[in-house]
């Protein structure tokens, strides 16, 4: 043995470590280092990497561990848990019964406590009270079975409820009946009180309601005749424009923009109920879109000092000295005079505009747009949102023009109309 020791082995530790050492030349047959290239094509460089017989090793053990993890997790999840779910379930149910047996013992044991009490009080007047005549001594009899009829009763559910293991709790004597008619009839009498202050409440609410309904409807009738009359001035224009009130209110009410809030939701009124509801919804939808179009539409003069040089229409073009169309109006203006939206809006060009010269056009909504022209200086920028009286532009003479004033359009979908009666009160 000492000579196959000292003949195939150098040491006593070369002896010990000899399986292990056995056990990695398997290992490094199955997995043998391995080398592999990369190529940055981009850059033309070549990374060669190696991965050694332990990394390959340890990896493949690492992949086989979590492979291991995922199927038992899985398993626990699929079949333990259905289990673990089942069990608490029963045991709540368990919990709940329990505490049903325990608070239906309390009701028996005190019923049976002072069923006892009775019945030794009319045991005590049988037997000790001289002056009873017989009917008297009839009913204390009766009582004293009737007594001693319902103590056998709870005895016997006492009994059931230690011993039977499909206890179930029953309400079918006598005095639990007794009580429970006194509960119902208090809870009825405090129900018909609280009735009769609902329906006083309700007719009180209901008066006020009309009362509410009757001065919004007065208000919103009022105010939307005040809006029609600031609007009346420019149907004949909305008419020429192949557009009318109603439709306008209905774009306006869908119509939204940082200045002039959100788009209007209709209230949706049950049919069963007043006319006055679904009329007064019609007010107000028909107020928001009044006040908006109010709001929206390009109303009034883009300058304090309102005095028109040439109005819309047909005429002598000053340059070529022939009839031509004048497609705004022209306001008389010193150079730098301070010109205002009249609208809230948002600029969709300022610079440069060929014959226009210097211009600024906003986009107030519902394809109404303004166009201020020949001007000196824009004091906004395309994609602005602009207030009614931020100055967008100076008064000036620049593009095809022969000295210092505002022209001054209105568009309809890119198409100028007369805007007088929008600029005139």
């Amino acid at each position: 043995m000492i000579n196959f020791v000292t003949r195939n082995f150098t040491s006593l530790w070369d002896l010990i470590t000899s399986p292990f050492r056995a056990l990695w030349h398997v290992i490094t047959g199955i997995f043998p280092p391995r080398e592999f290239t990369i190529m940055d094509t981009p850059r033309g460089n070549v990374y060669t990497f190696k991965q050694s017989s332990f990394w390959r090793f340890t990896t493949f053990c690492g992949k086989i561990g979590l492979i291991i993890w995922a199927a038992w997790s899985t398993y626990v999840f699929v079949y333990h848990r259905p289990l673990l779910q089942k069990r608490t379930q029963q045991l709540e149910q368990a919990r709940a019964e329990h505490a049903r047996q325990m608070s239906d013992l309390q009701t028996y044991l005190a019923q049976y406590t002072k069923l006892t009490r009775n019945l030794n009080v009319t045991d005590d007047k049988i037997l000790n009270e001289t002056k009873l005549d017989a009917a008297q001594k009839e009913a204390l009899i009766k009582d004293r079975l009737k007594t001693w009829g319902e103590l056998d009763f709870l005895h016997t559910r006492i009994v059931e409820m230690f011993t039977k293991n499909d206890y179930a709790p029953e309400y079918t004597k006598l005095s639990e009946l007794s009580a429970e008619y006194e509960l119902t009839r208090a809870e009825n009498e405090e129900l018909k009180r609280r009735n009769t202050q609902l329906v006083e409440s309700m007719r009180t609410i209901a008066d006020v309601d009309i009362q509410i309904v009757n001065t919004v409807s007065q208000m919103a009738e009022d105010n939307i005749d005040a809006l029609r009359g600031n609007l009346k001035r420019i149907n004949g224009v909305v008419t020429t424009l192949g557009l009318n009130q109603n439709v306008l209110v209905q774009k306006a009410n869908k119509y939204n923009s940082p200045f002039v809030g959100a788009a209007f939701s209709p209230l949706d009124i049950d049919k069963n109920l007043d006319a006055k509801y679904q009329r007064l919804a019609d007010n107000l939808e028909l107020w928001s879109g009044l006040s908006k179009l109010n709001t929206i539409l390009p109303l009034g003069a883009p300058l304090g000092n309102v005095r028109i040089t040439s109005y819309y229409g047909t005429r002598t073009d000053p340059f070529t000295g022939e009839a031509a169309k004048h497609r705004g109006i022209d306001f008389a203006g010193k150079i730098g005079t301070e010109l205002v939206a009249v609208a809230p809006g948002r600029v969709v060009s300022a610079g440069e505009r060929g014959g226009y010269g210097i211009a600024v056009e906003i986009d107030h909504g519902l394809g109404f747009t303004t166009l201020y022209a020949h001007l000196s200086q824009v004091m906004v920028s395309r994609g602005d949102w602009v207030r009614p009286g931020t100055v967008v532009g100076l008064g000036g003479s620049s593009g095809r023009s022969t000295g210092p004033h505002l022209h001054y359009e209105i568009r309809y979908k890119g198409v100028a109309f007369d805007p007088i009666n929008f600029v005139k009160e």
